[in-house]
């Protein structure tokens, strides 16, 4: 996932002023915004419908906005980027480095995820900043932790690399959880209420081209080429990949990324950032923020935790892995998008919970199939169809957004959402993986088992969505199905 500045953001960017008004017009379907699909102001003849506007038309609209939407969107891929280093490499880091369980790989997820739950808070803290300076912020603590990480594998003392390299690790969490629950809503900003879902898609993709880069300097310098990492593996004795070299990179590509955004000028004043907001309205939104964080973890702790340990696989396999997902979700995204504004919310999330379901399964007795043959190219296949399915979870954002009652709600109740799932993201690693432990060898079918019963009660949820028509002044609560069946 890859992160930016708020509801008002793209006001910010453009260098204009943002007063709560524009806003609120903004989020409820004006049409003078430049990237609205009925902005008529960049061409002559009648406005366009959102389907006639492809990405090439969305490229010459940007292009023509000048150089801050620029300066944003380069930070989008280098943002991209530097995550695709970490997430390629850090489980294989700590599998050569320290040698760990899976219940204490499952326990380091505590203060990994502690930034997540102290989103809400953390923003609130730096609520005087306009957006993109909190991203800024958010930025330069990811660049101290991969800065850290780098040159951490080289204390051999445990007794001191070992708190060090936790340290390092919040470091760079803190800076990707708060910088996280901003990009959703400049990216739902971006056009109208119908049509979130395809915006936000097309923001979401920006970031995934950085990903593909990452994960591909990844690939090069842990397969392609010899780099020395002078250092052995605690866990085969074999040298180790240069994680010094890949953490120092990306830790750079951070330090662009900060750049980038520190060079984009806000004028006029940012949209109300609201410190917390818990409405009885949205008690599903929270349920379901709940349920994706417990979800999630099953898939960014332990799908790899299953390929390292069980499958022996290094880290230029995640990383081409990372380049199949990430360079499929180019088109994955943008589509994932249309589908939310075509069937709803409702019907794209159900459809998820049936597949990671399925993907549960696999992940938890594919091993019988064999650790080198049809067993292991099913893992993969379904390591990079669960990483294209986070993309489907937009749909709760959007989701959010139809259901707000004030727009000046939104960023508040998504740092909320985001501090949900991570509440839960803190305490399930922990569980699963004292489960695998007591489970012997292949202790990891019972944290799959899990899982699958969290995709049961995703998809149950799910079937309670309702969102109001959009198209009706009074914007009366109204079953999707029956909004699709008018349009």
């Amino acid at each position: 996932m890859v992160p930016t500045p708020s509801t008002a953001g793209f006001h910010i960017l453009q260098g204009l002023p943002t007063p709560r008004g524009v806003v609120r017009r903004l989020s409820s379907g004006c049409v003078d915004h430049p990237l609205s699909p009925d902005y008529n102001g960049l061409r002559k003849g009648p406005p366009m419908s959102e389907s006639q506007i492809s990405l090439s038309q969305l490229r010459r609209r940007i292009a023509r906005l000048g150089p801050q939407v620029t300066f944003f969107l380069l930070a989008l891929l280098f943002c991209g980027a530097q995550g695709g280093a970490f997430h390629t490499t850090f489980n294989n880091f700590l599998a050569d480095t320290y040698d760990i369980s899976a219940q204490t790989r499952g326990l380091l997820e505590f203060p990994r995820e502690l930034p997540g739950l102290l989103v809400t808070l953390m923003a609130g803290l730096l609520a005087f900043l306009p957006e993109t300076r909190v991203g800024g912020v958010a930025l330069l603590c990811s660049v101290a932790g991969l800065w850290g990480l780098a040159g951490v594998g080289y204390i051999d003392n445990r007794a001191i690399g070992w708190p060090l390299m936790i340290l390092f690790m919040f470091a760079w969490s803190v800076g990707g959880h708060l910088i996280m629950p901003v990009s959703e809503s400049i990216g739902m900003s971006l056009g109208t209420v119908a049509h979130r879902g395809r915006k936000l898609g097309q923001v979401r993709a920006a970031g995934a081209v950085g990903g593909v880069a990452g994960a591909g300097m990844v690939w090069v310098l842990t397969e392609l080429v010899s780099v020395p990492s002078w250092r052995t593996s605690v866990t085969t004795g074999l040298p180790t990949p240069p994680y010094w070299l890949v953490f120092g990179i990306g830790g750079l590509f951070a330090l662009v990324a900060t750049i980038l955004l520190l060079r984009i000028r806000e004028i006029g004043s940012q949209t109300k950032r609201p410190r917390l907001i818990i409405r009885r309205q949205y008690w599903l939104y929270y349920v379901l923020s709940l349920l994706f964080g417990a979800r999630k973890q099953a898939f960014l702790t332990f799908a790899p935790w299953v390929l390292i340990r069980i499958f022996n696989q290094p880290p230029s396999t995640f990383a081409k892995l990372w380049i199949v997902a990430a360079g499929s979700s180019l088109f994955i995204i943008p589509t994932v998008g249309k589908l939310i504004d075509r069937f709803g919310e409702r019907r794209l999330l159900m459809a998820n919970s049936v597949l990671i379901l399925l993907i549960c399964m696999v992940y938890g007795f594919a091993y019988r199939w064999g650790i080198t043959g049809p067993g292991l190219w099913l893992t993969l296949a379904c390591y990079i169809l669960d990483e294209l399915l986070f993309s489907v979870e937009m749909a709760r954002s959007t989701y959010l957004s139809k259901i707000v009652e004030n727009p000046d709600d939104l960023p508040a109740s998504l740092s909320l959402g985001v501090s949900l799932d991570h509440a839960v993201g803190m305490s399930v690693p922990a569980l699963g993986g004292w489960m695998w432990d007591r489970g012997g060898t292949y202790g990891h079918r019972w944290v799959f088992a899990g899982a699958a019963c969290v995709a049961v009660l995703m998809g149950i949820f799910a079937s309670m969505i309702r969102v109001p028509d959009s198209r009706t002044p009074s914007g009366a609560p109204a079953d999707e199905d029956t909004a699709q069946a008018g349009s």
